[in-house]
């Protein structure tokens, strides 16, 4: 990666991810007709929404909390809290979108889970509901042992960056599948490349860069807040009574 000074790397990569928000909005909006909760087809809309918001920019944003200049020094407690905070709201909204999916399934008989975009969605819910489980587990409650947080911290840092990538892949595919399902049938066909297929290919592009920077970000070493054998270091957000 060029040697980019951290703050316009954020600047760039924030943009970058409410860009992609947006562009997920409006094509649910303008293309796909609006969004409700009946149950409707405008019901799933909420489902990318929700998915890409949640598991890519949300989580992606958790993931670089500790890059933050303020974060490379002093207490790590906040940042702790603060990254399971937007952790734990990534997954809040990854759970409403599956939710809006199988409730639209559901009221149209359409089977749930057949597909790879499926598969591969729930396994990465799953694995992240355990990722964080632990990280919460390990690193915020006082019954984990130093050595033991030392031994899963890079396990953790590994499995974030996982999650981050199946959620890309989940993302695109799911952009891809639901062209193929929806360019046909009285529309431009998605091999002609209508506008909606232009647009939501871009999307799929946009979310690919986006976790791409992250995984940058999270590998550059001098972005890295030092390892510090400190006891603040390891200090859980609730202190077991002596």
């Amino acid at each position: 990666m060029p040697d980019l000074p951290f703050l316009p790397f954020c600047i760039l990569l924030g943009g970058l991810g409410l860009l992609c928000v947006a562009f997920v909005g409006a094509w649910c909006q303008h293309w796909r007709g609006g969004f409700s909760l009946d149950g409707s087809a405008r019901t799933f809309n909420w489902h990318p929404v929700l998915m890409v918001t949640g598991m890519v920019v949300l989580y992606g944003a958790a993931a670089l909390i500790y890059r933050l200049p303020p974060a490379r020094r002093g207490p790590k407690l906040p940042w702790k809290v603060v990254h399971g905070a937007l952790a734990l709201a990534a997954f809040i909204l990854a759970v409403l979108g599956l939710a809006a999916v199988f409730r639209f399934h559901n009221a149209h008989g359409t089977p749930n889970m057949y597909s790879l975009h499926s598969w591969l969605g729930l396994v990465t819910v799953l694995l992240f509901s355990c990722q964080w489980a632990a990280g919460f587990s390990a690193f915020l409650l006082p019954w984990a042992p130093n050595w033991l947080r030392a031994f899963y911290k890079p396990i953790h840092v590994f499995f974030g960056a996982t999650v981050l990538m199946l959620s890309v892949a989940s993302c695109v595919s799911g952009i891809n599948e639901k062209l193929f399902f929806s360019l046909k049938n009285g529309t431009t066909e998605y091999k002609l490349l209508p506008a909606e297929a232009v647009f939501a290919n871009t999307l799929g592009l946009l979310i690919i860069l986006f976790g791409v920077l992250v995984l940058g970000a999270l590998a550059r070493p001098s972005w890295k807040r030092p390892d510090a054998d400190s006891p603040e270091s390891h200090q859980p957000l609730l202190t077991a009574e002596r």
